[in-house]
Protein backbone atom coordinates (compact mmCIF):
# COMPACT_ATOMS: atom_id res chain seq x y z
CA UNK A 1 0.00 0.00 0.00
CA UNK A 2 2.80 2.41 0.95
CA UNK A 3 4.63 1.62 -2.29
CA UNK A 4 1.47 2.27 -4.28
CA UNK A 5 1.01 5.66 -2.50
CA UNK A 6 4.66 6.66 -3.12
CA UNK A 7 4.29 5.67 -6.77
CA UNK A 8 1.11 7.75 -7.04
CA UNK A 9 2.82 10.77 -5.40
CA UNK A 10 5.76 10.36 -7.75
CA UNK A 11 3.45 10.43 -10.74
CA UNK A 12 1.75 13.59 -9.40
CA UNK A 13 5.10 15.33 -8.99
CA UNK A 14 6.22 14.32 -12.48
CA UNK A 15 2.90 15.48 -13.92
CA UNK A 16 3.20 18.84 -12.16
CA UNK A 17 6.76 19.26 -13.42
CA UNK A 18 5.67 18.40 -16.95
CA UNK A 19 2.84 20.95 -16.77
CA UNK A 20 5.15 23.66 -15.43
CA UNK A 21 7.71 22.94 -18.16
CA UNK A 22 4.97 23.11 -20.77
CA UNK A 23 3.78 26.44 -19.35
CA UNK A 24 7.32 27.88 -19.42
CA UNK A 25 7.88 26.72 -23.01
CA UNK A 26 4.52 28.12 -24.11
CA UNK A 27 5.05 31.50 -22.45
CA UNK A 28 8.84 31.67 -22.75
CA UNK A 29 8.87 34.94 -24.69
CA UNK A 30 6.57 36.70 -22.20
CA UNK A 31 8.52 35.39 -19.19
CA UNK A 32 11.86 36.48 -20.66
CA UNK A 33 10.37 39.86 -21.49
CA UNK A 34 9.10 40.24 -17.91
CA UNK A 35 12.48 39.30 -16.39
CA UNK A 36 14.32 41.68 -18.72
CA UNK A 37 11.83 44.42 -17.85
CA UNK A 38 12.44 43.95 -14.11
CA UNK A 39 16.22 44.05 -14.68
CA UNK A 40 15.90 47.27 -16.69
CA UNK A 41 13.73 48.91 -14.02
CA UNK A 42 16.10 47.95 -11.19
CA UNK A 43 19.12 49.10 -13.19
CA UNK A 44 17.33 52.35 -14.01
CA UNK A 45 16.54 53.04 -10.37
CA UNK A 46 20.15 52.36 -9.34
CA UNK A 47 21.51 54.58 -12.11
CA UNK A 48 19.07 57.36 -11.17
CA UNK A 49 20.17 57.23 -7.54
CA UNK A 50 23.89 56.93 -8.16
CA UNK A 51 24.43 58.96 -11.32
CA UNK A 52 21.75 61.64 -10.98
CA UNK A 53 20.30 61.99 -7.48
CA UNK A 54 23.53 61.56 -5.49
CA UNK A 55 25.51 64.25 -7.38
CA UNK A 56 22.51 66.63 -7.15
CA UNK A 57 22.34 66.01 -3.40
CA UNK A 58 26.00 66.96 -3.04
CA UNK A 59 25.49 70.14 -5.09
CA UNK A 60 22.40 71.02 -3.03
CA UNK A 61 24.29 70.52 0.23
CA UNK A 62 27.02 72.85 -0.98
CA UNK A 63 24.44 75.41 -2.14
CA UNK A 64 22.51 75.49 1.14
CA UNK A 65 25.55 76.03 3.38
CA UNK A 66 25.79 79.81 2.86
CA UNK A 67 22.07 80.19 3.43
CA UNK A 68 22.39 78.55 6.82
CA UNK A 69 25.04 81.13 7.72
CA UNK A 70 22.74 83.99 6.66
CA UNK A 71 19.90 82.40 8.61
CA UNK A 72 21.98 82.22 11.80
CA UNK A 73 22.86 85.91 11.31
CA UNK A 74 19.12 86.78 11.01
CA UNK A 75 19.74 87.95 7.44
CA UNK A 76 16.47 86.38 6.31
CA UNK A 77 16.05 88.25 3.00
CA UNK A 78 19.51 87.17 1.85
CA UNK A 79 18.88 83.62 3.05
CA UNK A 80 15.64 83.50 1.08
CA UNK A 81 16.58 85.22 -2.14
CA UNK A 82 20.37 84.91 -2.33
CA UNK A 83 23.14 87.43 -2.69
CA UNK A 84 25.20 88.82 -5.55
CA UNK A 85 28.23 86.65 -4.89
CA UNK A 86 26.99 83.19 -5.80
CA UNK A 87 24.41 82.10 -3.25
CA UNK A 88 21.04 81.56 -4.98
CA UNK A 89 18.78 81.50 -1.90
CA UNK A 90 16.60 78.89 -0.22
CA UNK A 91 13.72 79.41 -2.64
CA UNK A 92 15.78 78.60 -5.73
CA UNK A 93 17.54 75.72 -4.00
CA UNK A 94 14.12 74.18 -3.26
CA UNK A 95 13.16 74.54 -6.95
CA UNK A 96 16.42 73.66 -8.69
CA UNK A 97 17.26 70.66 -6.51
CA UNK A 98 13.73 69.30 -5.99
CA UNK A 99 13.69 65.71 -4.84
CA UNK A 100 16.80 66.05 -2.68
CA UNK A 101 16.94 66.16 1.10
CA UNK A 102 18.61 69.56 0.96
CA UNK A 103 15.79 70.99 -1.17
CA UNK A 104 13.30 69.71 1.38
CA UNK A 105 15.32 71.35 4.16
CA UNK A 106 15.48 74.58 2.14
CA UNK A 107 11.67 74.72 2.23
CA UNK A 108 11.75 74.54 6.01
CA UNK A 109 14.38 77.29 6.22
CA UNK A 110 12.41 79.43 3.77
CA UNK A 111 9.25 79.02 5.83
CA UNK A 112 10.96 80.10 9.05
CA UNK A 113 12.54 83.06 7.23
CA UNK A 114 9.13 84.21 6.00
CA UNK A 115 7.67 83.71 9.48
CA UNK A 116 10.39 85.82 11.09
CA UNK A 117 9.81 88.50 8.44
CA UNK A 118 6.08 88.58 9.24
CA UNK A 119 5.08 87.12 5.87
CA UNK A 120 2.80 84.46 7.27
CA UNK A 121 0.96 83.36 4.11
CA UNK A 122 4.26 82.74 2.35
CA UNK A 123 5.56 81.01 5.49
CA UNK A 124 2.62 78.60 5.60
CA UNK A 125 3.05 77.71 1.93
CA UNK A 126 6.76 76.98 2.36
CA UNK A 127 6.37 75.12 5.65
CA UNK A 128 3.57 72.92 4.32
CA UNK A 129 5.88 71.95 1.44
CA UNK A 130 8.31 70.39 3.93
CA UNK A 131 8.09 66.62 4.20
CA UNK A 132 9.88 64.91 7.06
CA UNK A 133 9.43 62.47 9.93
CA UNK A 134 12.33 63.46 12.20
CA UNK A 135 11.13 63.47 15.81
CA UNK A 136 12.35 67.02 16.46
CA UNK A 137 12.44 68.85 13.11
CA UNK A 138 9.07 67.67 11.72
CA UNK A 139 7.05 68.64 14.83
CA UNK A 140 8.93 71.94 15.07
CA UNK A 141 7.95 72.78 11.49
CA UNK A 142 4.36 71.77 12.21
CA UNK A 143 4.36 73.96 15.33
CA UNK A 144 5.74 76.91 13.36
CA UNK A 145 2.92 76.41 10.85
CA UNK A 146 0.40 76.53 13.69
CA UNK A 147 1.87 79.77 14.96
CA UNK A 148 1.60 81.27 11.47
CA UNK A 149 -2.07 80.34 11.35
CA UNK A 150 -2.50 82.09 14.71
CA UNK A 151 -0.87 85.24 13.34
CA UNK A 152 -3.25 85.10 10.37
CA UNK A 153 -6.23 84.87 12.73
CA UNK A 154 -7.07 81.31 11.65
CA UNK A 155 -7.41 80.12 15.22
CA UNK A 156 -9.13 76.78 14.59
CA UNK A 157 -6.33 75.75 12.23
CA UNK A 158 -3.75 77.14 14.64
CA UNK A 159 -4.92 75.16 17.68
CA UNK A 160 -5.48 71.90 15.78
CA UNK A 161 -2.05 72.15 14.10
CA UNK A 162 -0.32 72.86 17.40
CA UNK A 163 -2.04 69.89 19.04
CA UNK A 164 -0.91 67.69 16.15
CA UNK A 165 2.63 69.01 16.57
CA UNK A 166 2.54 68.14 20.28
CA UNK A 167 1.38 64.59 19.54
CA UNK A 168 3.97 64.17 16.79
CA UNK A 169 6.82 65.35 19.02
CA UNK A 170 5.75 63.39 22.10
CA UNK A 171 8.66 64.64 24.20
CA UNK A 172 9.26 66.89 27.18
CA UNK A 173 10.97 69.57 25.07
CA UNK A 174 8.52 70.45 22.30
CA UNK A 175 5.17 68.95 23.28
CA UNK A 176 4.55 71.16 26.35
CA UNK A 177 5.36 74.29 24.34
CA UNK A 178 2.83 73.43 21.65
CA UNK A 179 0.22 72.31 24.18
CA UNK A 180 0.62 75.60 26.06
CA UNK A 181 0.28 77.61 22.85
CA UNK A 182 -2.77 75.59 21.79
CA UNK A 183 -4.32 76.00 25.24
CA UNK A 184 -3.87 79.78 25.17
CA UNK A 185 -5.51 79.98 21.73
CA UNK A 186 -8.40 77.78 22.88
CA UNK A 187 -8.94 80.04 25.89
CA UNK A 188 -9.00 83.03 23.56
CA UNK A 189 -11.68 81.25 21.52
CA UNK A 190 -13.71 80.47 24.61
CA UNK A 191 -13.14 76.72 24.22
CA UNK A 192 -12.33 76.26 27.87
CA UNK A 193 -12.84 72.48 28.11
CA UNK A 194 -10.42 71.92 25.23
CA UNK A 195 -7.95 74.33 26.82
CA UNK A 196 -8.18 72.49 30.15
CA UNK A 197 -7.51 69.21 28.32
CA UNK A 198 -4.40 70.66 26.68
CA UNK A 199 -3.08 72.14 29.93
CA UNK A 200 -3.87 68.96 31.90
CA UNK A 201 -1.90 66.89 29.41
CA UNK A 202 1.16 68.97 30.29
CA UNK A 203 0.54 68.33 33.98
CA UNK A 204 -0.06 64.59 33.62
CA UNK A 205 2.21 63.50 30.76
CA UNK A 206 4.96 66.10 30.61
CA UNK A 207 5.26 66.86 34.33
CA UNK A 208 9.06 67.05 34.06
CA UNK A 209 8.90 69.97 31.63
CA UNK A 210 9.46 73.63 32.49
CA UNK A 211 5.87 74.44 31.46
CA UNK A 212 4.51 72.00 34.06
CA UNK A 213 5.93 73.99 36.99
CA UNK A 214 3.07 76.52 37.03
CA UNK A 215 0.51 74.81 34.82
CA UNK A 216 -2.03 74.60 37.65
CA UNK A 217 -2.71 78.33 37.47
CA UNK A 218 -3.54 78.04 33.76
CA UNK A 219 -5.89 75.13 34.46
CA UNK A 220 -7.62 77.07 37.25
CA UNK A 221 -7.90 80.20 35.10
CA UNK A 222 -9.60 78.20 32.33
CA UNK A 223 -11.97 76.63 34.88
CA UNK A 224 -12.89 80.04 36.30
CA UNK A 225 -13.49 81.49 32.83
CA UNK A 226 -15.71 78.49 32.03
CA UNK A 227 -18.03 79.42 34.90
Amino acid sequence: MANQKNHHDSLNVEEALSQSEAFILKHKTAIIGFVVGVIIIVAGVLMYKNLYLAPRELKAQAAIFKGQEYFEQDAYALALNGDSIGFIGFNKIADQFSGTKSANLAKAYAGICYKNMGKYNEAVKALEGFDGDDQMVAPAILGATGNCYAELGQLDKASSTLLKAADKADNNTLSPIFLMQAGDILVKQGKYDDAITAYTKIKDKYFQSYQATDIDKYIERAKLLKK
